[in-house]
């Protein structure tokens, strides 16, 4: 109140010029206190600031504004208000899918960033190199697991059905399961008409074509290939809601061939030689594979012109599965209605003598299998499985014979001690728990 009160008395002064003069005498206290305060604060500046001037001497790569104020925050989070408890707390109770910058991940906050799309084939190794390292990232035990999961042989929990939808030229089909120490596992049925296996082989193998018709796929790289098996392991990094931070994806894949039949496996795999980033984040958990055959075509009945794939998904994307799902059932359909169009643009791409994308090449080299060979091989194995039950169930055999022992005794003690109800209840009750417990022995 005394600043305002002193403020009208100047302004009531009868000339401009007094006014001026009373406020520059009032403003000037003023500027020299906040001029001590810079110099005192400068003095005595916080660590964050020196590291901000040690990266600036570097010569950090970022130096747009935004990378700047991020060098700027991260040191406030991991020096200042990381060690607050109630900020730890709130961190812990808020969703993994909102990312926080700490000081204590991987490789720190600036990581070098991957090679842009002209640089990418730094990274793309020879067959020699692929087969010697990473000859175990898809294996021959994925195709056994895909080929369990096309007949529905996998042991795991029964499928519930999600959706059922259906276009002129394609429809679909979804179901969901729950695993118990895992997230949501999906299933789905698509039948495209007017293709070919081949074509769809090719057409979900191609990486810069799924850019074209996928809103999600903002990055997509090639790390390894190899020209003997097809194996590949690429680099995606994919777009999530507004709430969440991107995620990026190591995946390794590879295709198998039975007759007109392919097994086309992705998944998750490591690769140290890609650093961790904050953002994106990366998906550890990722298997994504499908089953691509002839089917018969809807409109021409007994013609195999239609094409049917089966896919099985799962991932942890570090976002509560709940609302996983919640997201996954709503944007399924527009998502699936996308794929049909990018389809028949690219059908007629391929028409019109486009050459093929590298990733097109690759998924032409396939590893062929007799399906009637895996059916037998795990007819095989389940049949050396069998072979052990009768020794299991001996083990019950003998360890009732115990049993059979301390009824008799109990029997015997009974009608020699005593002829009394009472006594030989309490006999027969204590022979029959201890008959229980050797049972459970």
């Amino acid at each position: 109140m005394a600043l305002i009160s002193a403020i009208l008395e100047v302004l009531q002064r009868p000339t401009i010029g007094d006014v001026l003069t009373e406020l520059m005498m009032l403003m000037t206290p003023l500027w020299i206190a906040v001029s001590v305060g810079v110099l005192v604060g400068w003095a005595w500046r916080p660590k964050w600031a020196n590291l901000i001037d040690s990266s600036k001497s570097k010569g950090s790569s970022d130096s747009s504004p935004i990378s700047s104020f991020s060098g700027l925050v991260q040191p406030l989070f991991s020096t200042g208000l990381g060690s607050i408890p109630g900020l730890n707390s709130l961190k812990m109770q808020l969703p993994s899918c909102i990312s926080w910058t700490d000081g204590d991940d991987d490789g720190g906050f600036h990581q070098p960033s991957l090679p842009n799309s002209d640089c990418s084939q730094m990274y793309v190794v020879s067959s020699s190199q692929i087969g010697s390292e990473n000859s175990a990232l898809v294996t021959e035990n994925d195709l056994e697991h895909i080929c369990r999961l096309v007949e529905e042989q996998d042991g795991g929990p029964a499928w519930i059905q999600m959706m059922d939808r259906s276009t002129e030229t394609m429809s679909y089909q979804a179901w969901r399961r729950d695993s118990e120490n895992g997230p949501p596992q999906y299933r789905s049925r698509s039948v495209y008409e007017d293709a070919t296996p081949e074509m769809m082989r090719d057409f979900f193998w191609d990486d810069d074509s799924r850019k074209k018709w996928d809103d999600m796929l903002i990055d997509a790289q090639t790390l390894e290939e190899c020209p003997t098996t097809g194996t590949m392991v690429v680099h995606w990094t994919r777009k999530f809601p507004f709430f969440c931070s991107d995620r990026e994806y190591i995946i390794g894949r590879r295709i198998w061939e039975s007759g007109r039949s392919y097994y086309c496996v992705t998944k998750g795999v490591p690769y140290p030689s890609v650093p961790r980033r904050n953002k994106p984040r990366r998906v550890d958990l990722y298997y994504s594979s499908w089953c691509i055959r002839a089917v018969e075509s809807k409109r021409e009945v007994g013609r195999l012109a239609a094409c049917e794939v089966l896919l099985f998904h799962h991932e942890d994307m570090g976002i509560p599965w709940e609302l996983a799902k919640l997201g996954v059932r709503q944007g399924m359909w527009g998502a699936v209605k996308k794929i049909d169009p990018g389809l028949r643009a690219y059908q007629r791409e391929r028409a019109s003598g486009a050459p093929l994308s590298r990733c097109a090449f690759m998924a032409q080299i396939n590893t062929k299998f007799s399906r009637e060979d895996m059916r037998s091989l795990e007819a095989t194995k389940s049949g050396s499985a069998e072979v052990e039950n009768p020794d299991k169930t001996e083990k019950p055999l003998g360890r009732n014979i115990p049993k059979v022992l301390v009824v008799g005794g109990a029997i015997a003690l009974a009608c020699s001690l005593d002829r009394g109800l009472l006594t030989k209840a309490v006999i027969f009750g204590v022979a029959r728990r201890f008959a229980k417990i050797g049972k459970r022995l």
